[in-house]
């Protein structure tokens, strides 16, 4: 146990502090804290009451130094009436609720903007499609009048090599025929 001698505080705290589930609630919408501890354990307690959690939310917050109450030993939670107790515990999931329903909210339209960013992307993405089947189309057209051409020179390319072919057989013959009648003119004028 701390040998300190207790200080005490009165902290009034406004802003949305009522039916959060905390401390106790005066008729002008803030709420009342008295709080008695050791130095060191006061000024923690008062930075935890500065930053309360969810649903609190804090405006004000005022901290008075009162007299240390010495009969004060122990801490104590001094509940209030059941229907009080009850309509603070809803009020609080009540303030917890639409916060999280706030924040759906805000993702819904989020929701909303990328959805329509969505869709201008299929409607891209179809004019994209058209143009590729069109591009298809023509490559395919191309692809057939290449082979078309292809095919007739082909035939082409054939006909000239047979007509080689046969011309340079005829040639050769002729070259044959034409070197058997020199060879047979030189052995006559060699006799």
């Amino acid at each position: 146990m701390s040998t300190e001698k207790p200080q005490a505080a009165s902290i009034t705290v406004t802003g949305r502090v009522q039916r959060v589930g905390y401390i106790r609630n005066m008729d002008d919408g803030s709420v009342k804290i008295f709080c008695q501890a050791p130095p060191t354990i006061l000024r923690q307690l008062i930075e935890k009451a500065k930053n309360p959690p969810p649903p609190a939310q804090i405006k004000q917050f005022e901290i008075k130094e009162d007299k240390p109450r010495p009969k004060l030993k122990i801490f104590k939670i001094r509940y209030g009436l059941i229907q009080q107790e009850l309509q603070e515990g809803f009020g609080a999931m009540q303030s917890i609720s639409m916060d999280y329903w706030r924040e759906f909210k805000d993702y819904r339209s989020e929701f909303r903007d990328f959805r329509e960013e969505f869709r201008s992307f299929v409607s891209e993405f179809r004019g994209y499609r058209e143009e590729f089947r069109e591009f298809a189309k023509r490559t395919d057209e191309n692809f057939k009048a290449i082979m078309e051409k292809y095919g007739e020179i082909s035939e082409k390319l054939t006909t000239i090599l047979e007509t080689l072919t046969r011309e340079s057989r005829e040639t050769r013959e002729m070259l044959n025929e034409t070197m058997k009648l020199l060879k047979e003119a030189l052995e006559r004028l060699s006799r």
